[in-house]
């Protein structure tokens, strides 16, 4: 069985607290009236507590919890929020008894990984740390492994973060023995001597309009655009509703590919067109690849991110390996020349686009401020031997009439 889940917290010994997402409305409304039942504050008087007896708990956020008892110590309790998993000790003024809600069974499961041994036989302290900085409150991918014979004890599993196998990726890190190699492998974080490359974005068929959002523009008529959705997504083509999925499962990954990162070696391959993580002007972490070496003392390399189509010069201490899971996903940014225009004979003005002087930089300014964070249509025209489309704005007029209207291009039949 596989289903979508959330980390609720990693137990002192390792152990994985799940909450699976079809429990996460039933477990709400159980909260709601927990909240309605129970106002103010816990048990005043003195009360005698027993293990394992049930009680609800008054969290540090002043909500109320189900929980448990697991040991009795003085004025002082320690008890397991028995939905969420994680073990607390709390002053018995914050505690109350009762025989409510003991007959829903817990939301959260706890779980253990399918065949893998922590070093030393147990979870050290740094590895359980490692986990809860990594997992809480994550959404992570459960695929069940192995049943437990008594119903209370660990579900054995394997565990996916944005498409990576913790087992394996916890063994790169030296935390456990995976004894299920199979998916170390797919872990792929050496795949340098096999020459990755990219898998192109599928476009639309000729003639057929779309969605696109313009990424990154090189000059008035050469762009990079996404495809893009608008509205419900049953009324858009195959390719389209494909490119939008393949757009929400790679955000996910790159997102834990941003919390795992500094654990990624750096590149010390520096192949043109070889596939690596590099780190933007904002601080994260994009799919890119190597175009060139632009600098030997310090080494400078020029790469372009492949899914918005900007480039970057960066030392390599801002470029590591690629996750060969990473690789799956289409590059999202497709290269595209506009047609219907070219540059005007008669445009004078002088400062002029550097790498292609034919455009001035006042035509390129207008083009930006005419597709920047607007919603536009492309209809293609050619695939072959440069895919050349038809852009236009939301009111279904080709973008470049505004630089035609100004005399910064003409028409080009």
């Amino acid at each position: 069985k596989i289903f979508q889940a959330t980390v609720s917290c990693i137990g002192g010994d390792g152990t994985i607290y799940i909450i699976p997402k079809l429990f996460e409305t039933a477990l709400n409304k159980l909260m709601a009236e927990i909240q309605n039942t129970f106002k103010g504050l816990g048990l005043l008087i003195p009360y005698c507590w027993k293990k394992g007896e049930a009680c609800v708990v008054r969290g540090s956020d002043t909500v109320w919890y189900r929980a448990k008892i697991i040991e009795v110590s003085g004025g002082t309790l320690q008890v397991q929020y028995i939905d969420h998993g994680y073990i607390e000790s709390i002053p018995q003024c914050h505690l109350y008894p009762t025989t409510f809600y003991t007959g829903i069974p817990p939301f959260c499961i706890p779980c253990q990984l399918y065949k893998t041994l922590p070093i030393g036989n147990f979870w050290q302290q740094d590895a359980v740390d490692y986990l809860q900085e990594l997992l809480r409150n994550e959404e992570v991918e459960i695929h069940v492994k192995e049943l437990p014979n008594n119903p209370w004890d660990k579900l054995s599993i394997s565990l996916y973060f944005g498409g990576m196998s913790l087992s394996s990726f916890m063994a790169y890190q030296k935390y456990c023995v995976a004894e299920d190699c199979q998916d170390t492998e797919k872990l792929g974080l050496f795949e340098g001597d096999l020459s990755p490359s990219y898998l192109l974005q599928p476009l639309p068929v000729p003639g057929e309009t779309f969605p696109v959002t313009v990424t990154h523009l090189v000059s008035p008529k050469e762009a990079y655009i996404c495809l893009g959705s608008s509205g419900n997504l049953t009324k858009h083509s195959a390719t389209e509703r494909a490119a939008s999925c393949d757009s929400e499962s790679l955000n996910k990954a790159l997102k834990w590919c941003n919390k795992i990162v500094k654990t990624l070696p750096h590149v010390t391959n520096f192949k043109k067109e070889l596939p690596c993580l590099a780190e933007y002007v904002d601080g994260l972490w994009y799919r890119a690849k190597l175009l060139s070496i632009t600098q030997l003392v310090p080494v400078q390399i020029l790469v372009q991110f492949v899914d918005y189509g900007t480039y970057l010069v960066a030392p390599t201490s801002r470029l590591r390996h690629i996750p060969h899971h990473l690789l799956k996903y289409p590059m999202q940014a497709v290269r595209v020349l506009l047609a219907g225009f070219r540059p005007a004979l008669d445009d004078k003005n002088v400062e002029r686009i550097p790498y292609s002087p034919e455009w001035s930089l006042k035509a390129l300014w207008t083009m930006v401020d005419c597709v920047e964070g607007k919603r536009l249509f492309a209809s293609i025209l050619t695939v072959s031997p440069e895919v050349t489309i038809s852009l236009y704005g939301d009111d279904k007029n080709l973008v470049h009439l505004k630089l035609i209207e100004m005399g910064l291009a003409e028409l080009d039949q």
